[in-house]
């Protein structure tokens, strides 16, 4: 085969992976990997904070479980987030927008778990 066949049948498999990695970044939801990272608890304590005033509850943040974030005119941030109930912790779905640039987050959602399970 000519060495410029095979260049050119070797550019899809060069461009497939980055055209992958880019979606991801570009509306794909990520894992988060480190749900320790003090920005990660901060959106966190943030979500219970909010669903707390919202709903005059006595919900006290106790970590992030898992979580996937999402770029998206901003960072979508959707995670598991454990609360303590009155003397129970309890799972939580909470997603939360973020816009750096504006320093503003919001609260789109948050729901209790059953059975403390997770979907991530």
């Amino acid at each position: 085969m000519n060495s410029k066949v095979i260049f050119i049948l070797l550019i899809p498999l060069v461009l497939l992976p980055l055209y992958a990695s880019a979606a991801a970044r570009l509306g794909g939801w990520i894992p988060i990997t480190n749900i320790k990272d003090p920005h990660v608890v901060q959106i966190g304590e943030f979500a219970v904070s909010e669903y707390k005033k919202q709903t005059k509850s006595g919900l006290k943040f106790d970590s992030v479980v898992s979580g996937e974030s999402q770029v998206f005119s901003g960072l979508n941030y959707w995670l598991v987030v454990a609360a303590d109930d009155s003397g129970t912790s309890k799972n939580y779905e909470a997603i939360v927008w973020e816009e750096l640039w504006q320093k503003s987050m919001n609260l789109t959602s948050f729901t209790p778990l059953l059975k403390n399970n997770h979907f991530f």
